[in-house]
Formats: C-alpha cells, structure tokens, sequence
C-alpha cells in the first residue's frame, strides 16, 4: 500500500476544565523529523510522544502542535525578599541623615522594583491532563493517518496512470526498433546506387549495416527498462516505506532511458524517448511525495 508523507489532524477534547487542542502536518522530507511545539509542563511528554508518532510514521517532517487551557496548569506565588527591603531601607535612613536630606519612602518605591517582590511559578503535577493530552495526540494521529493513507490511494492510482504510458511507449519501441536496422540497410543501398551508379559490393553492404546494428541495438535496455516497470509494479503492491526504493527504480529507468535515446538513429525513437521521459518525470515528481 503506498502511504503519502502528505497529511494533516486535529483533535479537540475538553474534561476535567481542561480543554486540549492537537494539530499536526506532515510534509516530504528524505528521513524523519519531527518538531513540537507545547506548554513548559509537557516537555515531560516528549519522548512518549515521539515514541507514539514512530509507530506509523517513518518518513517525512512532522510538525506538532499542543495547546492547552484551563485552570490549575501553573501554580503562582507571591515572593517577597524581606531582608532586601530592610537594607534598602536603612540605607535610604542612613543617607537621609548623612546629608540632611528629606523624603519619605513610598510604597511605589519598594513594590516597584522587581527584586522586591517577584512572581515564582511553579508547574502543577496532573497525571489526568497528561492522559489526557495523550489521548488527544492518539486521535490526531489516527486523523493524520487516514489522510496520509487516502492520498496514498490517489498516488497509486495516477501512478498506474504514467506506468501504462510507459509501457506503451515500450511496445511501440520493440516493435519498431528491428525495422531502423532494415530502414537504413535501404536507405545505405540506395545512396551506394547513386554515388557509384550501379549495384553495391553485397559483402561490404552487410558489413556497415551489422556495424550500424550494433551501434543502434537497444534491446537490452527495452529489456532492462521492461524489468524495473515490472518491479516498480510489484513494489507499489508491497507494504512498508517504499519510497526511497521507487526513487531509486526512476532513477534506473532514466538511466536506460537516456542510453536508448543516445543510441537513437531514427526520428520515431527519438519522439518515443521524449514521451518516456516526460512520463517518467511525471512519476519521480510523484514519488517524492511516497512514504
């Protein structure tokens, strides 16, 4: 089953005064990568997390998000440093009475200043809103799932679409190739008549027609490129990551692809490399997005 690294979730779910919001995307990417984004509080959560996301995604960049609201998430408390206070004041009164100055403190003046009084949070341990956070995680992954396995389902279909192109491409190829060979013999002949004005040396005809046969023959890539579509084929039916594999297969098929059509001494052959390659694009375009 071919499975696309393409895919979206979301999940929403409220208990407890808690409300949980998950949001996750995938997009190509050669291996695995997966950045969060959450609260402080559910650092703790990570490698669970991961370890969940691991179990049926093994390629693409995953981005995740957490939000959560709610009361009783951080707990906050009031510091004041007394004994900072005490100095700062004596040292004003001292001040005050060194150069005969005048004033008072105000209350603005201590509340005022951050190393006076500050604000300490602490994170509230909840084992309730990590199952809970979890759960919602579980649920935008099932939703991402079914997403990456219905665009899956599209990549094959249209997949088989340029595979066929393919492999018409190939019948017209074998059926045509053979006659290159008898088309030139004529073509040769014919020209030999002309500049010579009378019947060619058999013997030495037959020479350049083999040495051009051999030069043109492309039958072992038609059967090269037969095996790899055979094999890109059965790969699409397999299940597990395939798509480094179909990549590699492309690239093979270009290969032979490209030595076909530098062998290629006939304007039809020529056109049919044109159609191969524009289909084999196509596919590797597609098999970027494959899992």
């Amino acid at each position: 089953m071919v499975i696309s690294m393409t895919g979206f979730g979301r999940s929403r779910i409220e208990s407890g005064g808690h409300t949980v919001i998950v949001e996750m995307k995938t997009v190509n990417h050669r291996f695995s990568e997966l950045n969060i984004r959450m609260p402080r509080q559910l650092m703790k959560l990570e490698d669970k997390i991961k370890k969940q996301l691991s179990t049926f995604i093994n390629r693409g960049k995953i981005d995740l998000f957490i939000d959560i609201s709610g009361g009783g998430l951080i707990h906050k408390n009031l510091h004041i440093d007394w004994g900072l206070i005490e100095d700062y004041h004596q040292l004003v009164n001292k001040v005050k009475d060194t150069y005969s100055l005048k004033g008072d403190i105000a209350l603005s003046d201590l509340l005022g200043r951050g190393e006076f009084v500050t604000v300490e949070e602490t994170e509230e341990e909840n084992a309730e809103l990590d199952e809970l956070v979890m759960e919602a995680v579980l649920k935008a992954s099932d939703e991402l799932r079914k997403m990456r396995m219905e665009e899956g389902k599209a990549l094959h279909a249209d997949f088989l679409i340029h595979l066929d192109q393919i492999r018409i491409c190939l019948d017209e190829l074998s059926a045509h190739a053979p006659a290159v060979t008898l088309q030139y013999r004529e073509r040769l002949r014919k020209r030999i008549r002309e500049w010579s004005e009378g019947d060619p040396d058999e013997a030495r005809l037959l020479s350049e027609v083999a040495i051009f046969a051999d030069k043109s023959d492309i039958t072992e890539e038609l059967t090269r490129l037969g095996s790899h579509l055979q094999y890109f084929h059965a790969t699409l039916n397999q299940d597990g990551v395939m798509g480094r594999k179909l990549d590699f297969i492309i690239q093979e098929m270009n290969r032979e692809v490209n030595t076909i059509g530098s062998k290629a001494n006939d304007s039809s052959i020529s056109t049919l490399v044109v159609e191969l390659k524009s289909a084999l694009e196509k596919v590797r375009e597609q098999v970027q997005n494959v899992e």
